[in-house]
């Protein structure tokens, strides 16, 4: 299905490609950077200090960088957001600045990222058929997650070759080239905000968090998500020493459980594509959230590194299924007006979960072992899953009966808020 959707949809298409390729230069530039921090610096802290920068701190910008894609043409917004970004790796790569510099470069090109997301995760609606949804989150997890796993390897390939501005030089064309596809894309205007016209940005940005905690469905999914993010964030952390420690493994083993996620991503994605439309996204969202809990919960169990990597690889499936069916429910019960502001506060709260997960999990790491704090993430996930389906299945049965009593002689017509 996605493989038809890709050949007959030039516009998804487009995307997809743009979005694939702008992704794999980030992996590319990530590493490059990475090792640049730590040849230069040599400390763990300025490496932590990159990534903060790079994930968690954007995040905090999240109701503001949604609203834009809510106000101006998306396929405008997107463009953009890869010229800035690839401008700003053109610096890094010809100047090579001192840390502080560096950091804030990053910041700003982490910035432009964060804008560029709900962007494109808006744009899929008006691209392709509602029936079709499933197939395109699917095939665009796929693409996305393929170039990142794809991309160090590649970067180990051309250290030898090009050192780190030519690394970084490779990622700033990715971003042209992305930019360069996306101007073929039609106009994706920004949705009509009503007779009343539009508000103040700043007040467009507040209506935009209301907006996800007045209504319970969207509430629940994105509450949901966080919460399991923030229990499982830690096993990045986890695994490391689970297969040293715990497992009595090398570096080696390291590699392989830090991968297994992302082959599971993979096969997730590709049996997601192949299921698209015989299987409801409530139960795919809470099936993932369950899933990649009980993959942590089972991988502090695991008595060998063979068995972690199979329980990881099934946690990557989860995380597939989680991701792809809480973006097609948004999609779906979002109005066009909100989608940017909706997707953009979702994925900056996720940014913040995670962030806490690292901390709250490093402690307690520090104070058990990787086998307990696995096996609490995991129990965390799975509490955090129940309550999720519990409070989904009442929101649900809310809104049915609504719409019940909305189709009532007398009581008039319409859909509830939140549904389009």
């Amino acid at each position: 299905m996605a493989g038809s959707l890709l050949r007959g949809n030039r516009s998804f298409r487009t995307l997809w490609f743009a979005r694939t390729v702008s992704f794999f230069g980030d992996s590319l530039s990530l590493v490059a950077l990475m090792l640049y921090v730590a040849d230069t610096t040599g400390q763990a802290l300025a490496v932590a200090l990159l990534l903060l920068v790079g994930d968690f701190a954007p995040s905090l910008l999240s109701p503001l960088t949604g609203t834009l894609s809510d106000r101006w043409d998306l396929k405008r917004v997107m463009v953009a957001c890869e010229l800035v970004q690839g401008t700003l790796v053109v610096v890094i790569a010809l100047t090579l600045p001192s840390l502080p510099l560096l950091l804030a470069l990053v910041a700003l090109r982490a910035v432009a990222g964060q804008i560029f997301q709900p962007a494109s995760r808006a744009a899929v609606p008006a691209l392709v058929r509602d029936r079709n949804l499933e197939s395109a989150n699917s095939a665009l997890g796929f693409g996305t997650n393929g170039s990142e796993a794809l991309g160090p390897l590649l970067a180990a390939a051309l250290f030898p070759l090009l050192d780190v501005r030519g690394v970084l030089l490779v990622d700033a064309a990715t971003f042209l080239v992305s930019a360069v596809v996306l101007a073929r894309l039609p106009r994706l205007p920004p949705a009509s905000a009503g007779p009343e016209g539009r508000a103040s940005f700043l007040a467009d940005a507040r209506a935009g968090v209301g907006y996800i905690w007045s209504v319970p469905t969207v509430r629940v999914i994105a509450l949901g998500f966080c919460a399991v993010v923030a229990f499982n964030g830690v096993d990045d952390v986890a695994l490391v020493f689970l297969a040293t420690d715990s497992l009595d493994g090398g570096s080696s083993a390291v590699a392989l459980l830090l991968a297994a996620v992302g082959v599971g991503l993979l096969v997730g994605y590709l049996l997601l594509a192949r299921c698209a439309g015989r299987l409801p996204m409530v139960a795919a969202f809470l099936v993932g959230l369950g899933v990649s809990s009980i993959g942590n919960l089972l991988s502090g169990l695991a008595w060998a590194v063979s068995a972690a990597f199979v329980l990881q690889t099934v946690r990557g499936v989860g995380i597939a299924a989680m991701d792809v069916g809480a973006t097609t429910l948004l999609q779906r019960l979002v109005p066009p007006v909100m989608l940017g502001r909706v997707f953009g506060n979702l994925y900056g709260a996720i940014g913040v979960a995670a962030a806490l997960s690292y901390l709250l999990g490093g402690l307690l790491l520090d104070l058990t072992s990787p086998r307990v704090t696995l096996v609490a993430a995991g129990a965390g996930g799975l509490l955090a899953t129940l309550v999720t389906a519990v409070a989904l299945r009442r929101s649900v049965d809310r809104r049915g009966s609504e719409q019940g009593r909305r189709r009532q002689p007398g009581l008039g017509e319409g859909s509830i808020e939140g549904g389009r």
